[in-house]
């Protein structure tokens, strides 16, 4: 999968870009714009919780406005639809028409489909396709994915994309893609900055305009895909998921993502024939990222003392309100979705809170106390700080039983809740000691550890991580990561993902919390068509790459 940024929670008043702000001047969240060339006739609000945004449309950077509240996919196009939250499922395909990998999957072969063209009217080609990969093995900092590219070439439709070692496990990962037009950047001195400010996609919509009340997109008029039932689309930044969650269960918001706890009673209930919730399971996980780097995390036995006094139970039933289920076993992978991939040496490994055997493990390892307080070898008291979002809540809850569980074991933690931003710069540049994050979800286990722990993603403190926000080091892990990304067969991969399961559990460079479904709220009052229990067609989130495939499902509800 593509790195995605579900962002999450937050609560307290609006932020720049809120609904308070579209009431002042005067757009009407569910008002009439005309007709739709597909037969709808309002606009679809879409909400996220994710407070003040910039206005920057650069679909490479996840902390640009466009990919934070989605709108990158409603403009730019994958070369295939996969749907992460139902991995057996065949990606649809969509800017290629069709592909093919050869036998070790160090080749793939895919051909552009015709007849689709920029928004700026100019023809889109396998020279585009072949030029977005280029870009993306040019500037490590967009290739987000962290696949590695070979040769990229060109034969009329077809391209030829090489890669230096195999790539069965990252598959979906490569036809996830979303391909920008080569004669725009091109010309763009450097994209890992730019803002992109009018973008030009072969996606369903089109940016009209960016302000600090709303991002409204038109249906694009000429859109390879057919007609829209959509006419235009407004985004809103709420500042929180309380906000948010007034938006959605009110019919301001048609189309949103935030935690909302007891959500029947909240959302559901507020409009029982039209407001609904999906939240899809695969094997993403919450976990909690710790930077192995400093002090006390750069000490497996911190890591150790600290993951055996966390109360998952609670961490899902309290923090999450149940919503996302807890996580049991010792490897963090979630059943039972992922019970097939657990190695038999930790098969009814369960997790349990054991706070005399994390003191010993600290006491073992030097540590001492004074009283309740746990004193580091170097004679001081043993601290340190946790960070997510203000008004993420379930992360800031969860964060606080995280505090709780370390004052057990004689450790004084601090919870911090910065903007957004400043979480995710100081995440992506290293600048922090422990934050709960999520993964992506994958058709193996595989893909969550790798986020969490894959060497293959360290960069040093200071520059920015695509993932191993923890920056941790390990040779026998990076070896064991690219034995599984080689193994041509089940056997040979199941034989590396024991040795990543272990290193998981013994070594613990970060703290796996609860099991992560995608999630998405929307109404059916003006449209029907969304990804639901009965027809899971695709991840339901506004804010990954599935978005242009569920506009173009959408039909009016009348």
């Amino acid at each position: 999968m593509t790195v995605k940024r579900p962002m999450r929670l937050a609560a307290l008043a609006l932020g720049v870009i809120a609904a308070a702000s579209l009431a002042l001047t005067g757009c009407s969240s569910s008002g009439s714009t005309g007709s739709a060339s597909g037969g709808g006739s309002h606009a679809l609000t879409i909400g996220m919780p994710n407070g003040p945004q910039t206005n920057n449309s650069n679909p490479f950077l996840n902390t640009s406005a466009a990919r934070s509240l989605g709108y990158a996919f409603a403009i730019y196009e994958p070369l295939a639809q996969v749907n992460d939250t139902r991995p057996a499922n065949k990606p649809v395909p969509w800017l290629a028409k069709s592909w093919e990998w050869n036998t070790d999957y160090t080749q793939l072969k895919l051909t552009a489909r015709d007849g689709v063209k920029w928004s700026d009217g100019k023809p889109f080609t396998a020279a585009d396709i072949a030029y977005s990969l280029q870009l993306r093995k040019d500037n490590p900092a967009l290739n987000s994915e962290g696949l590695p590219y070979g040769d990229i070439t060109t034969d009329g439709d077809t391209v030829t994309v090489n890669f230096t070692t195999g790539q069965f496990v990252n598959q979906i990962k490569a036809l996830q893609l979303f391909i920008v037009p080569e004669h725009i950047w091109k010309n763009i001195s450097d994209p890992t900055k730019d803002l992109n400010q009018k973008p030009v996609g072969t996606g369903p919509y089109v940016l009209k305009s960016w302000t600090n009340q709303a991002v409204t997109l038109d249906a694009n008029k000429d859109y390879w895909g057919g007609k829209l039932a959509v006419p235009e689309l407004r985004y809103t930044s709420y500042s929180g998921n309380d906000t948010l969650t007034t938006a959605l269960a009110t019919g301001a918001a048609q189309w949103g993502w935030t935690f909302i706890a007891d959500y029947q009673n909240v959302y559901e209930a507020k409009d029982k024939a039209n407001n609904h919730a999906f939240f899809p399971a695969g094997l993403g996980i919450d976990a909690l990222y710790l930077n192995t780097q400093t002090a006390p995390f750069n000490d497996v036995a911190v890591r150790k003392a600290l993951s055996l006094a966390v109360d998952r139970e609670k961490e899902s039933k309290v923090a999450e309100s149940g919503i996302f289920p807890e996580l049991t076993n010792v490897t963090g992978i979630p059943t039972p979705a992922g019970e097939s991939f657990i190695d038999s040496e930790y098969k009814g490994q369960n997790y349990k809170v054991d706070v005399a055997g994390a003191k010993k493990v600290l006491t073992d390892a030097g540590y001492s106390y004074d009283g309740d307080q746990l004193i580091g070898k170097d004679g001081k008291p043993v601290t340190f700080t946790l960070q997510d979002p203000a008004g993420w809540n379930d992360y800031d809850s969860g964060l606080q039983l995280i505090a709780d569980s370390a004052k057990q074991i004689g450790i004084t933690a601090k919870v911090e809740t910065p903007t957004a931003d400043a979480w995710t710069a100081a995440v992506n540049t290293g600048d922090f000691q422990a934050t709960l994050h999520w993964t992506n979800a994958g058709v193996t286990p595989w893909e969550m550890y790798s986020n969490i722990f894959d060497p293959a993603y360290y960069v040093a403190p200071g520059k920015d991580a695509v993932w191993n926000y923890g920056r941790y080091q390990n040779p026998d892990a990076a070896a064991a990561f690219k034995e599984y990304t080689d193994a041509t067969d089940d056997a040979g991969r199941q034989a590396a993902l024991a040795k990543i399961e272990k290193i998981f559990v013994d070594d613990v460079p970060a703290i796996a919390m609860d099991a992560r479904p995608a999630g998405a709220e929307y109404s059916s009052k003006y449209y029907t068509g969304w990804p639901s229990d009965d027809n899971a067609y695709a991840n339901p989130q506004p804010t990954v790459a599935n978005v242009a495939y569920i506009l173009t499902k959408l039909k009016p509800a009348n």
